[in-house]
This record gives C-alpha cells, structure tokens and sequence, in this order.
C-alpha cells in the first residue's frame, strides 16, 4: 500500500482593495457583526459566521481577510462583505480586488522522519531540537517554510494558492524518501 501524504488547508490570509475610501462610522452604524473602536484599533472588524471569515477594514478601503479554508471559501466570504455593504446603501465604485498573501497548511505524511539525518542531507534547514522539536526547511520551489516533525506531521507556510501547498508537501515527501530519512510507523495491533 503506498503512502500518501494528508494535507489540510488551515487559514488563508488575503488583502482585498476597493480602490475608494470608506467612512467606517457609517458602515458600524449599518452593517451588522461589526466591531469599530477606533480609539483602540484604526480599523473595522467584521466577521462572517457562513463562511467564518474575519475582515479588517480600513478607511482606506483596503482589507484583511482571514479564516478561510479554500480560495472559493475566501472568494465567497469577500463577495458577501461587498454584498452586504451595497445592501446597507455603501456604495462600491471601483472594481474590488482580491490577493492572497500567505496561506497556512498542515500535513501528515503518514511515517516518521528521522530529523537528524534530514537535517545534515536537505538545503536551507534549521534543527535545532534544544530550541526546537522540528526541522525547519526552507524551500525554494516553491518558495514556502515547512516545520517537520519527527512524527510525520508538518506546517506550511507562505504559499500563494493551494498548488504551492500539495507542490511542497509532495516535493518533501519524495526527497525524504530518497534521502531513506522516512521509516514506516509501527501499528500498534
């Protein structure tokens, strides 16, 4: 049976511009399951429950969004913010748009890596156990940061969409089974 890794998307975080300036008091007074204390934050919160995004909005029409699962979740999270601006009589001029920045992911590789040695034979790596209990890598291409951890597990980061993601994870996997740095986990039957 061969072994294929698992990959979970966790947060994609995007900057969206609307390409106008906003009065983020009108928008607090008209839409719903915002936040806006701009004595404490220069920003509006807004957050969606379906799907569970948060926004930060500026005055300067730009924003953060967060929480996303997948770029359709994301798209559709963005699409409904607008949506509910233009429904509460905010009127959106310019053609808004949308750019990933980071997208943060797990895997599970479904064996054990021996760090030790991944560490002495991969590029860019860290591994410092002391400080540490993962090997950090960084890859060139794609050009993303994984954790690795002995138990087979990983974080990925600073992908741009999700092909970067199973590209790196992937790319790793094979590297590691080449460099013999994976060994089956024992079953416990």
């Amino acid at each position: 049976m061969e072994i294929r890794p698992i990959i979970r998307i966790e947060n994609i975080v995007a900057t969206a511009t609307l390409d106008q300036n906003l009065d983020l008091g009108a928008v607090a007074r008209t839409v719903s399951n915002v936040e806006y204390d701009p004595e404490e934050f220069p920003g509006l919160i807004y957050r969606l429950g379906k799907p569970r995004l948060t926004a930060l909005i500026f005055n300067s029409g730009k924003m953060v969004i967060t929480g996303a699962k997948s770029k359709n979740q994301l798209i559709d999270g963005f699409k409904k913010i607008i949506r509910a601006f233009v429904r509460h009589g905010i009127i959106i001029v310019g053609k808004p748009r949308i750019q990933i920045q980071n997208i943060v992911a797990s895997a599970s590789l479904g064996v054990e890596v021996d760090l030790e040695k991944a560490a002495l034979m991969l590029p860019n790596v860290m591994y410092e156990p002391e400080q540490f209990p993962g090997l950090i890598h960084r890859m060139d291409d794609p050009k993303v940061v994984l954790l690795i951890f002995s138990s087979g597990k990983m974080v990925i980061t600073g992908a741009k969409d999700e092909d970067e993601v199973s590209t790196a994870v992937n790319r790793i996997f094979e590297r590691l089974k080449e460099l013999k740095c994976v060994r089956e986990i024992p079953s416990t039957l």
